[in-house]
Parts: structure tokens; C-alpha cells; sequence
């Protein structure tokens, strides 16, 4: 029974011989694995919590700083779509609508479904942001506005984005209604 002693050497504690049965012959005492302490397992779980404390704020400022970036991605995707839809459609100018940008039967492309961004973007939301497409006027349409707004404000972003026809991504803390010069570029 000195296996015992050697696979626990410092969690065990001492039986005496005396409750042993009849079929045991064992002359010295034996040693039984006796677990983990209340006491241990609290504070094992006590630093587990405070762990996970410092852990979880920085993942979700992880993921809304990848959602963020997935939008400003996707409005530069829409800017560029946009610019080829107005060059190879020029009596229609930009397109209206997001699903014109898009298409599911892409053989061949048209003004309604020019197959230029993917289907989940033209639906008008992937990764926490929802998009529109805004502000289009004219024959042939000469302007556009797309604006990109968290679905969960301060859980899948804090900033809106929003870009018209110059490109340029603009950024603000607050709700944007219509994309104008005066909304702060992102730097």
C-alpha cells in the first residue's frame, strides 16, 4: 500500500488500521486521498472571477473595435461599388438601393443586380452595423449618402460612419441623420 503514499505524498491522511476489513493485512497505517478543501476550491474561484473580470471588458472592446472596422471596410466597399455602378451604368448614374449593388444571378450583371458587393452587405447589415443607402436624386442620380449605425449602440459599436460621393469615410459619436462636409472625417 506504499503506492499510495507515493501518488499523494502531501493530500492524504491517516486510517487506522483498525477500520480496515477482515481481508486487508496491512501492519502501519494507511494513507487515503482526502480531496481539495472548501477553503481551496473558494479561492481557486475567487481568482478565476477576478480573472474573468479584467478579461471580459477587453473582449467586447475587442469586438466592437472589429465591428467598427468591418464597417469602415464596408463603407469603402459601398464607395467603390458605387463608382463602378455610375461608370458602367451611366444613364442610370448611382444606384438607389443596396440590392441594386448586388445580385443573385449574376450572369450577366445589370443595373438591378450588378453583382459588385455581397449579398450580406446589400441586405443592409453585417457585423453589428446596419447600412442605407440615402440621398440619391437626379436623372441620372448624381449623389448618394450611405450611413452605417451600430444595431446595439455601446455593445456591437460606439461611432456612426457615413459616406457620400467624395469617398471620404466620415465619423461621429452621435446619431447621424444626413452625410454632409461638416461630419469629421476618420482619421
Amino acid at each position: 500500500m506504499s503506492h499510495l503514499r507515493r501518488a499523494f505524498p502531501g493530500r492524504a491522511r491517516a486510517l487506522p488500521s483498525g477500520q480496515l476489513s477482515q481481508s486487508c493485512s496491512v501492519d502501519s497505517e494507511i494513507r487515503i486521498w482526502a480531496g481539495f478543501s472548501l477553503l481551496e476550491l473558494l479561492i481557486v474561484v475567487a481568482v478565476i472571477l477576478v480573472i474573468a473580470a479584467f478579461a471580459i471588458p477587453n473582449l467586447l472592446r475587442a469586438r466592437i473595435s472589429a465591428n467598427e472596422a468591418s464597417a469602415v471596410s464596408s463603407l469603402r466597399a459601398l464607395n467603390e461599388a458605387q463608382i463602378n455602378y455610375q461608370s458602367t451604368y451611366p444613364t442610370v448614374g448611382y444606384a438607389t438601393v443596396l440590392s441594386a449593388l448586388s445580385g443573385a444571378n449574376c450572369t450577366p450583371p445589370g443595373a438591378t443586380g450588378a453583382c459588385l458587393i455581397d449579398t450580406q452587405l446589400a441586405s443592409g447589415t453585417k457585423s453589428g452595423y446596419s447600412f442605407s443607402l440615402t440621398g440619391t436624386s437626379g436623372t441620372p442620380n448624381a449623389t448618394y449618402q450611405f450611413i452605417a449605425s451600430p444595431l446595439a449602440p455601446n455593445q456591437t459599436g460606439v461611432r456612426y460612419f457615413c459616406s457620400f460621393a467624395d469617398a471620404v469615410v466620415r465619423t461621429s459619436g452621435a446619431t447621424i441623420s444626413s452625410c454632409t462636409p461638416s461630419v469629421s472625417p476618420l482619421q
